[in-house]
């Protein structure tokens, strides 16, 4: 089920050069930083990303270890961090995508000596076509 907030422990490793941070709930999501406010902006954003991906391939999204039960080592720290997902699912469906088009070239000039854009003219026509 998609929720619009979700929070997830974080670990911040510190090293002399930067702060690595590990989602023990979400393997593969493996933001860095070099300050500790650069880290949670970090982190919030691979969250959001992270979680994103795995609501569009329908993956099963863990419930949150409990930030007490994370076992530390001494250059770490554990810390929570939230996401507001409608902002991230708004932002990532409404990014824009290159794709490649093939026209005649007679059609080409045509459009070019017109000044046509052409990545307005196929949004229009798909708009248009799935009555959108």
């Amino acid at each position: 089920m998609r929720k619009d907030t979700y929070v997830f422990p974080a670990i911040l490793d510190f090293a002399d050069d930067g702060i690595s941070i590990e989602f023990p709930d979400l393997p593969g999501c493996l933001p860095c930083a070099h300050s500790q406010e650069e880290a949670l902006k970090n982190a919030r954003e691979a969250m959001g990303l992270h979680l994103f991906g795995m609501e569009e391939d329908n993956d099963a999204i863990p419930d949150a270890t409990e930030i007490s039960n994370i076992a530390l080592e001494p250059n770490q720290k554990a810390i929570l961090v939230d996401v507001w997902m409608p902002v991230v699912r708004d932002r990532l469906n409404n990014r824009s995508v290159n794709r490649t088009v093939t026209v005649p070239a007679w059609l080409n000039r045509m459009a070019m000596d017109a000044k046509i854009n052409f990545s307005q003219a196929l949004q229009e026509t798909l708009r248009s076509r799935l009555g959108v």
